[in-house]
């Protein structure tokens, strides 16, 4: 995977301009939609039982995200899941929190149930927590990353069959088979709220264009970390706040060139997966 395919894909987003449905969580909602249409994207945030498939099966990918949990719009997430999947449209699930609550683990798993999804992205509490594994999650946060996010990636994907993305200080992307590591990014996304889940929408945005979806969650990785990158470098000499709007700015103004030249990223080998 050359960085030419990376920046090619960025070129497809915009160009194509892919309808992401969006049943996300009340505090990102209006973050997520400006962040997609920054980017080139066009968002949907349709939460109704009565419409859900019928959006989703408009849409060019679906995004379920469970930070603001209740039970009708777990329903709603349950009906559009299966709809998108009738049409063989991506699912994207960001399982805000799980670990954090008995409820939110537990809706978590019945989303991966009842639904096929394409691609679960989340930080490594979360997608250990779905899996069964052990570790600490702090509220929504991360809490201990100490743990080997590699192998617990590729363990997760194995086990949920669908691509799984672990993002931290470096993000990990992996069928299970096939695994790289994206290494651009910046501190100061952990000081925005919603950056994680407006990630997730990104990689929808990607996804609804590209049908290879380990290619499609690495160029979103890439793009966004660059993104990321240029807003932090621009409002050095500010704060969080200048941050998240600069970055909405660098999601439309990425070029596929800069792609090209800026991200950082690997395949990892059999030696670097302690396999």
């Amino acid at each position: 995977m050359d960085k030419k395919v990376l920046s090619e894909t960025l070129q497809k987003v915009r160009e194509v301009n892919p309808l992401v449905h969006n049943i996300t969580n009340v505090v990102v909602t209006n973050f997520t939609a400006n962040g997609l249409l920054a980017l080139g994207a066009s968002p949907v945030m349709a939460y109704a039982a009565e419409e859900v498939k019928e959006m989703a099966q408009l849409a060019s990918s679906l995004v379920l995200n469970i930070g603001t949990l209740n039970p009708q719009t777990v329903e709603s997430m349950i009906l559009a899941g299966k709809a998108a999947n009738e049409k063989e449209i991506p699912v994207l699930f960001d399982p805000v929190g799980a670990g954090a609550t008995n409820y939110r683990t537990a809706t978590a798993r019945k989303i991966m149930n009842e639904v096929k999804v394409s691609i679960v992205r989340g930080n490594a509490a979360e997608i250990a927590n779905i899996v069964g594994e052990n570790w600490k999650i702090k509220g929504v946060d991360a809490g201990d990353t100490s743990g080997d996010v590699v192998n617990l990636a590729i363990k997760a994907a194995q086990i949920l069959n669908c691509v799984v993305v672990i993002t931290g200080k470096d993000d990990v992307i992996t069928d299970g088979t096939t695994t790289f590591l994206v290494s651009n990014g910046h501190q100061l996304l952990t000081k925005v709220t919603g950056a994680g889940c407006l990630l997730t929408s990104v990689i929808g945005a990607f996804a609804g264009v590209e049908k290879d979806l380990l290619l499609a969650s690495t160029a979103a990785l890439a793009f966004y970390g660059i993104a990321a990158e240029k807003a932090a470098n621009i409002t050095a000499k500010h704060g969080p706040g200048s941050f998240q709007i600069e970055l909405i700015n660098q999601l439309a103004m990425v070029t596929p060139e800069e792609i090209t030249q800026l991200a950082v990223y690997e395949k990892l080998q059999g030696a670097e997966l302690n396999v």
